[in-house]
């Protein structure tokens, strides 16, 4: 075996549809993220309602519910599965070497989304994603049939798991409730001043208090969402639409594609729509009502997304639309912590101190502006350099050896 098949993969193997898709995953995730950011998530209802945009921000909430919630996420989680088939199928070639890039390259991932999460945001999604990725080569001699079934218990497991826990009165993440608020308390964070603490933050001590009670909540939140199974559910569908060639060959896919398009759309909107309204009265379903709702309204809306995406890059491929769309998903974890240094800049007191005092409406309008930046500056920046920053970064601790960042002239 050579070094060079332990090079990863060149710039101009990539596929611009596939990056599209990841760029377009990224919009989604910051229209999702930043109503916490501007710590808009963090008011009261009183304090939402005095908003003078307040009837504008229900529609708007309605719609991220219906319309982004869970959605997106779903797509990235496919799209990482899809790289992870990639990385793996390569990987099956190398041999153990190449399982052991495999490992450090997740291990490499891990650690800088605990950095994310420690220092930046409490958000992060990319831990989660590295420890999860870790299990994916224990399926890689699992059939096609058996990695759906798979996938199809993972992706059903919150729905048995959040009835078990309504029917025995018990909530799984308390522990790290309580072990939050007892944070917070060391702190000075209280209920009344949780939503402006970031905006009033005057150092970067203070944002690192919250960032430390976060982590706790973050905890929470995956508990409580069950989000280890929705995410590596979906990982094992990525990799087997990897398996199947499906992303090397879209075009001979196109009638599969239409059906899950439009089996998507027709399951997924309506239900959305319930599911939306569930959320916005405070789940009257009951948990394991809202569950059931996730499972059959957020994953049809999100396997649509990708395959509508596919489709219109199959008949409108040629737009120069698409190298726009491509060029932040070239970039995803340069742009996914950019989006977080953006929010933290944006609305706490260390930046410009806009927390707390925008609507939603106003909040997904930034959304729009920071997005649009961010297709602009990765633009400019791949004219000159062949990786995202952090992407370089990766490359060079996964593989221990220097990788040339300038584009030849």
């Amino acid at each position: 075996m050579n070094n060079h098949d332990l090079s990863p993969v060149k710039p101009s193997q990539r596929l611009v549809w596939l990056d599209a898709l990841r760029g377009f995953a990224l919009l989604g995730i910051c229209l999702a993220n930043f109503p916490e950011f501007s710590l808009y998530t963090f008011l009261s209802p009183g304090a939402a309602a005095a908003m003078p945009t307040a009837d504008e921000d229900g529609v708007v909430r309605f719609l991220l519910y219906m319309l982004v919630y869970g959605k997106f996420y779903t797509l990235f989680s496919l799209l990482f599965g899809i790289g992870f088939s990639i990385i793996i199928a390569n990987a099956k070639k190398r041999g153990d070497s190449g399982f052991g890039l495999f490992y450090r390259r997740m291990g490499v991932l891990a650690a800088m989304g605990m950095l994310h999460l420690m220092f930046i945001w409490s958000g992060d999604i990319l831990l989660l994603y590295a420890l999860l990725g870790m299990l994916l080569p224990l399926f890689r001699r699992v059939s096609d049939r058996a990695l759906l079934v798979w996938a199809g218990v993972l992706l059903a497991m919150p729905v048995v798991v959040d009835a078990a826990c309504q029917l025995a009165g018990v909530q799984l993440s308390r522990p790290f409730v309580e072990w939050q608020w007892e944070c917070c308390a060391r702190y000075g964070i209280t209920e009344d001043n949780f939503a402006y603490w970031l905006r009033d933050a005057d150092s970067y001590g203070e944002v690192f208090q919250f960032l430390l009670q976060g982590a706790l909540v973050r905890a929470q939140e995956f508990i409580d969402g069950n989000r280890y199974f929705k995410v590596l559910g979906l990982f094992l569908i990525g990799l087997y639409i990897g398996r199947r060639k499906i992303v090397a060959d879209i075009a001979s896919h196109r009638a599969w594609l239409a059906k899950v398009c439009r089996a998507g759309l027709a399951i997924g909107l309506p239900l959305s729509a319930v599911y939306a309204w569930d959320a916005m009265h405070g789940r009257p379903l009951g948990t394991a009502g809202h569950s059931v709702l996730y499972l059959a309204s957020v994953y049809p809306l999100g396997f649509a997304y990708a395959s509508g995406l596919c489709l219109l890059w199959l008949r409108h491929g040629r737009s120069h639309v698409w190298g726009w769309l491509a060029a932040p998903g070239r970039m995803a974890l340069s742009s996914y912590i950019g989006q977080s240094v953006i929010g933290v800049l944006v609305f706490y007191g260390i930046g410009l101190r806009l927390g707390a005092s925008l609507g939603l409406a106003q909040t997904e309008a930034v959304v729009v502006a920071v997005y649009l930046f961010q297709i602009v500056a990765c633009r400019v920046w791949l004219h000159y350099f062949q990786f995202g920053p952090l992407e370089w970064a990766w490359r060079m601790l996964t593989y221990g050896k220097y990788f040339r960042i300038m584009r030849r002239k």
